[in-house]
């Protein structure tokens, strides 16, 4: 498998992985400047050249997919005879930089409604490396022409026209994916919010409407959806940065967009794993980081 669909396969599962390549090579080594190799949590592919460049490479990388907000480093290798590294002599004559860059979850959003409000929210949001579901029940809303203004996309955008049951795909979102109801039918957010309170392994829930709106929909999701007040507090609503009171589609976006970013920054800080590697500071025999 190549690297670059080794990138991908981590970023469907939505696993953090890193890119490690060898960047300078002086003298004889393994693999020339630009080998490649990908580590996963379990899984590595591509190699850099074995032995202990590569050992001590991954040991440091699943460091890295374990650590919270991890930056790119470089490892320095000397490939003699009388350097001993961790996991054995590799007495190649030269010396090796090696890069690793951390592929870290990129984040998932879903827009329930791509009305004038939500075109213009993903034409925002797909300047951000992540991964944008478009939903609508309406076909004339995702055409090609339509959307073509998300040509140049950053993010990845992923279009789904559901004519029945858009609150189907809220099951087949990557897992932390956050939900944004903002469709042309009162019926259809309701629905949509009874379904993604009962859906697992979501990230947040966002509603645009009014406050009447708002208490209408907490009513029935209380008598009729059964949810409690605890699960119901989870849908945030009115959606956007308060105090921006503009009516436009793009300001509105923008207000929205800007929270939504927030939300992200507040999910880098509780990504914390509870034990974290502990990163050495003494540099290994053959090996300065």
């Amino acid at each position: 498998m190549s690297w670059v669909a080794a990138v991908a396969r981590l970023r469907a599962r939505r696993e953090p992985g890193v890119l490690v390549t060898v960047a300078t090579v002086r003298g004889h080594a393994p693999r020339r400047a630009g080998a490649k190799l990908v580590v996963g949590r379990t899984e590595t592919w591509g190699s850099i050249g074995g032995g202990n460049i590569e050992a001590v490479a991954i040991d440091r990388a699943r460091e890295l997919n374990g650590a919270p907000d991890p930056e790119p480093e470089l490892m320095e290798f000397a490939l003699n005879d009388k350097v001993t590294g961790r996991h054995g002599v590799q007495c190649c004559g030269g010396a090796v930089t090696v890069l690793l860059e951390p592929l870290p979850v990129v984040q998932a959003v879903a827009v329930f409604g791509v009305g004038h409000v939500g075109l213009e929210l993903a034409r925002i949001l797909a300047r951000h490396h992540l991964d944008l579901h478009l939903i609508d029940t309406r076909p004339d809303m995702l055409t090609e022409e339509r959307l073509g203004v998300l040509a140049d996309a950053v993010a990845q955008i992923h279009v789904h026209h559901t004519p029945l049951l858009p609150e189907e795909v809220l099951t087949e979102l990557p897992p932390g994916t956050h939900v944004l109801i903002m469709t042309h039918d009162h019926a259809e957010d309701a629905a949509l919010c009874d379904a993604a309170l009962r859906t697992a392994g979501l990230g947040s829930i966002g509603l645009i409407g009014s406050s009447a709106k708002w208490a209408r929909f907490r009513q029935r999701l209380a008598v009729e959806g059964g949810h409690d007040a605890a699960a119901i507090d989870r849908i945030k609503t009115p959606i956007g940065v308060a105090g921006i009171t503009g009516k436009e589609p793009a300001t509105i976006a923008v207000s929205v967009a800007a929270d939504l970013l927030r939300t992200f920054e507040q999910d880098r800080q509780w990504e914390v794993p509870d034990t974290v590697a502990e990163v050495p500071h003494a540099p290994v025999a053959g090996l300065t980081a």
